[in-house]
């Protein structure tokens, strides 16, 4: 059975079983492969799994920034704080874009962001 039919018996299921066609198509559009790469940090090798758009965005960043990718990798490395390498990574990126987005921001929009708020006491 080919990948394609695979996946569209899957859509099939998924409809029987009650889920809406937009939903369905919805989910599969976020699937994403997670790619297993070997790299060299420090000397030391070791493995990263990341989804793809995790690795193109880790290059875009490093051409961003002049540098090479093992260069990045091994500075957010060495910066981060007790998570494993392949979840340091993706908060690296995630806080580059947010960094982007928020200096994109009017200070208008920036007070209406709710991750610029202080946290509710409870």
């Amino acid at each position: 059975m080919t990948s394609q039919s695979s996946k569209s018996l899957r859509i099939a299921d998924s409809v029987e079983h009650g889920a809406k066609p937009g939903a369905v198509r919805q989910e599969m559009e976020l699937k994403s492969a997670i790619v297993k790469r070997s790299i060299e940090l420090n000397g030391h090798k070791t493995s990263v799994s990341l989804e793809d758009e995790f690795w193109l965005s880790l290059r875009q960043i490093a051409v961003l920034k002049d540098i090479t990718l093992p260069v990045l990798l091994q500075s957010i490395d060495r910066a981060r704080e007790g998570a494993n390498l392949s979840s340091a990574i993706r908060v690296y990126v995630l806080n580059h874009y947010r960094i982007l987005a928020d200096t994109d921001m009017s200070d208008a929009e920036r007070a209406r962001c709710p991750l610029n708020q202080p946290a509710a006491r409870s």
